[in-house]
């Protein structure tokens, strides 16, 4: 019985002269060098072996002794030591470490306009839609000498091979900018809404019943559209486009 009091005894005193450290929480944000972006995926450590990892947000929240050092490591990179106790605001420690977060330029998006399109068209290639063949022009001086030629359109009139090059080019550049036109008519989403068309059978619709930029330009919303019905009745028998359009395009060409 002796015994087992002195045993008793020893534990109690070695209980009270071992040292007790009192338990801590350190919370806060990692951000970037510029304190704007919270960074993910920073470890947290402490000289006692706790350990943990900021979200999303950067936030991040560690268990640590009185006389703990943390320190944070990002790419292999780590900061300084940061003594617990010298910590003012332990629920709210924030630091940057030094990274710069790549942020790409603000890119603005605006929607199809077929008309600002084109309109923006024109005043690109301005030179080629207002081109005309080059001929002679008189020139009045102004000093009151007798009128005479235009010399610099006297020297194009003989550039063949560059007014062959832009004649070529503005005629490409209509036929495209009718093409738009079409497409901008005679879109997807109309032939679907008055057919209930798709896939394939949708592509296959529009591009036997494509209607000729002349009719397209014509042509009123209400007449447009009764075009569509009208061409879809036809499709689904088998039958071709309606003949008054096919002669429409032979004469337009």
């Amino acid at each position: 019985m002796q015994r087992l009091r002195k045993f008793y005894l020893i534990l109690l005193i070695s209980a009270f002269s071992s040292p007790v450290f009192a338990q801590y929480k350190i919370r806060g944000t990692v951000y970037d060098s510029t304190l704007s972006y919270p960074i993910e995926a920073v470890s947290v450590l402490s000289s006692s072996g706790h350990f943990a990892v900021t979200n999303k947000n950067g936030l991040y929240e560690i268990d640590v002794q009185e006389k703990d050092s943390i320190w944070f490591s990002y790419l292999n990179k780590a900061t300084q030591k940061f003594p617990v106790l010298k910590i003012q605001n332990p629920l709210a420690f924030d630091i940057s470490i030094q990274i710069n977060i790549p942020v790409m330029k603000e890119v603005k998006i605006f929607p199809k306009d077929y008309k600002r399109d084109s309109l923006q068209n024109r005043l690109d290639y301005a030179k080629v839609f207002n081109y005309q063949k080059p001929r002679l022009k008189t020139m009045t001086p102004q000093m009151g000498v007798g009128a005479g030629f235009d010399l610099d359109e006297i020297i194009n009139m003989f550039r063949f091979k560059r007014n062959k090059s832009i004649a070529a080019f503005q005629r490409r550049l209509l036929l495209d900018e009718r093409d738009k036109f079409v497409d901008h008519r005679f879109s997807k989403a109309l032939v679907r809404r008055l057919t209930q068309l798709d896939g394939a059978a949708l592509d296959s619709f529009m591009l036997v019943f494509r209607p000729s930029y002349a009719f397209t330009q014509l042509t009123n919303d209400y007449d447009f559209q009764l075009y569509i019905k009208r061409s879809f009745n036809r499709y689904k028998k088998g039958l071709p486009p309606d003949p008054y359009m096919k002669q429409e395009e032979i004469e337009e060409e």
